[in-house]
């Protein structure tokens, strides 16, 4: 076929539109800020799925270059003037003299006590917030957050980039994620991946109950009860998250 009569045509992008398929009058780009049409396909389950692989897609970006860390949590509503956020602040402060990073949920109470502790020693102090019924926001001592809309991409942040969970006291938010990691050690989707209960007076209550009931009737196997670690010591508490590092570290 000659130039001359060479079929015309019409570029759509990378498609190429020959004889009567060429009669799109539109560009593509006109189609795209021309029209403004429906809008219920923002609240579809397709949309959706484009939303969440964002939040992946954005954690992953954040947080690829993360230096060792442990995920700490904690209550929202500890107050400024108590005991645990005094020791959630010095915890931050001894993991990052211990060259560790710090993930929090970036909420307020204990969440803000590590970051606080954290940024202060000079450590790296970053937060993970989610979008709630009631406004909460990354608390000021965050250096580097980012917000989720979904608690399971949220989630796969906090384990994918730290080497171990510390638990100060909390409620259901740090109940779900102490016992999700629990599961994700247990049945070996992670490994080596411990979970420290800081608070003995808190938290001995629940661990006796997982060591005397779940235990005893076969719920769980005793060697599972040493997938948590009960104290009191920040030091000890700090060793368990250096130990597992270097476990993590000879398996990489």
């Amino acid at each position: 076929m000659t130039q001359e009569n060479h079929p015309q045509e019409k570029l759509r992008g990378p498609v190429v539109l020959r004889r009567e398929y060429r009669n799109e009058a539109s560009t593509t780009d006109q189609r795209l800020l021309d029209s403004r049409g429906p809008s219920d396909w923002v609240h579809t389950d397709p949309w959706r799925v484009l939303r969440i692989q964002a939040e992946f897609v954005e954690g992953f970006g954040m947080l690829a270059e993360m230096p060792r860390a442990a995920t700490v949590f904690g209550s929202a509503r500890t107050p400024v003037e108590s005991p645990e956020y005094e020791l959630g602040r010095e915890l931050g402060a001894r993991l990052a003299g211990a060259g560790f990073a710090v993930i929090t949920g970036g909420g307020p109470g204990t969440m803000e006590a590590v970051n606080r502790g954290c940024s202060e020693a000079g450590g790296f102090s970053v937060g993970l917030g989610i979008e709630l019924p009631f406004e909460q926001g990354l608390n000021p001592w965050v250096d580097q957050g980012i917000n989720f809309r979904y608690f399971f991409a949220r989630k796969t942040m906090f384990v994918k980039y730290s080497q171990a969970f510390i638990c100060l006291p909390g409620g259901f938010g740090t109940l779900d994620e102490m016992f999700e990691a629990l599961v994700l050690v247990q049945t070996k989707k992670v490994t080596k991946f411990p979970v420290v209960l800081l608070g003995k007076e808190y938290w001995g209550g629940l661990y006796d109950w997982v060591a005397k009931t779940m235990v005893s009737e076969g719920k769980i196997n005793k060697k599972d009860l040493d997938l948590l670690h009960l104290t009191d010591d920040i030091d000890d508490a700090v060793d368990v998250v250096q130990e597992a590092y270097h476990a993590w570290e000879e398996a990489h």
